[in-house]
């Protein structure tokens, strides 16, 4: 079942100068199912923290909406507070989300006091504790966030976020400013919240190996859009798109000589015609393009926008052109 989907999604920002707007997110189709973990994957600038916050509701789409549970997203203030007791989310940097000022106890209670909790405070932050991994929950209640660890620091805002007995949890680069021994034990824990309360999971991240290790499936995404989507392992072992096979290509071990991507991705305000990702595209520079009669194509019609199903999807003339020879 279908929890959370972007459906023809566009967020655009004004440009100065009477240049045309940005397209941060151009057209992105994307479901998140009830108890699925979905890795959102690119380059930083490629638009994927703007799709986080507009599936949070905090970027209303130029076109395009929000379904949740069915529904969709309405942007009124009651009606936001309402989503956001069942959609949480989890930022990159601990340090910067909690208020130095406020203890541990305070720092989790926060959302049971903004949303009106009318059960009792003090058990609902001790079990979210518990939860995030932090026991006994009553050690850490009378703590301050400089006197935890990174690790301990990210449980807490976990912790926050579980409080309100969310049913997703969107989490942008949540181990990214984390020691790598850590790292492993903050995944195992959104894992076995998964498997434990059915929690569903967006995790927005530019390292393909995190996403080896805790999603179901992988959405790529460059310049504004999802290029490549599939069940992990598929897309990961076998990747069609010509960009999710560059950015394998780097990770160690990684078989074959790293592809090197020339330049940088083109302003979002000037998105080139054609596949969004030609310029840089290693298969068409190449000439394998050529050879199989897509060059054209690639240089100047756009592939269609992907759906936002479970089902293996690529969008990319030369990969489409395999699977139809």
């Amino acid at each position: 079942m279908t929890l959370l989907s972007a459906q023809g999604l566009h967020i655009t920002y004004p440009s100065r100068h009477g240049a045309p707007p940005a397209r941060a997110v151009d057209g992105v189709e994307l479901d998140i199912g009830a108890g699925e973990i979905v890795a959102l994957v690119g380059e930083s600038g490629c638009g994927k923290t703007t799709l986080a916050r507009a599936l949070l509701g905090l970027e209303p789409p130029a076109q395009g909406r929000v379904v949740f549970d069915g529904e969709p997203l309405r942007y009124s203030s009651r009606a936001l507070k309402a989503y956001r007791r069942r959609v949480q989310m989890v930022l990159q940097d601990p340090t910067g989300s909690l208020n130095p000022r406020h203890t541990v106890y305070d720092a989790v209670a926060e959302g049971l006091r903004i949303h009106g909790h009318g059960g009792d405070e003090r058990t609902a932050v001790a079990e979210a504790l518990s939860w995030a991994g932090l026991r006994p929950p009553e050690r850490f209640f009378l703590r301050y966030p400089h006197e935890l660890s990174g690790g301990q620091r990210q449980r807490v805002v976990i912790a926050g976020a579980l409080v309100l007995e969310p049913e997703l949890l969107v989490a942008d680069e949540p181990v990214a400013s984390l020691d790598a021994s850590v790292r492993g034990e903050i995944l195992a824990l959104l894992l076995r919240l998964r498997t434990e309360l059915g929690l569903s999971a967006l995790v927005v991240t530019h390292d393909l190996g995190l996403a080896w290790n805790i999603a179901d499936r992988v959405a790529v995404m460059y310049l504004g859009r999802i290029v490549e989507t599939g069940d992990v392992e598929q897309v990961l072992t076998a990747p069609r798109h010509p960009y999710t096979q560059a950015l394998l290509s780097v990770l160690p071990g990684a078989p074959g000589d790293p592809v090197v991507l020339t330049g940088e991705p083109p302003d979002p305000t000037r998105i080139p015609s054609g596949c969004r990702f030609h310029a840089r595209c290693q298969v068409l520079a190449g000439g394998e393009a050529e050879r199989v009669g897509v060059a054209d194509a690639c240089r100047n019609e756009e592939p269609e926008v992907l759906g936002g199903g479970a089902q293996a999807q690529v969008a990319c003339h030369w990969a489409r052109s395999r699977i139809t020879a």
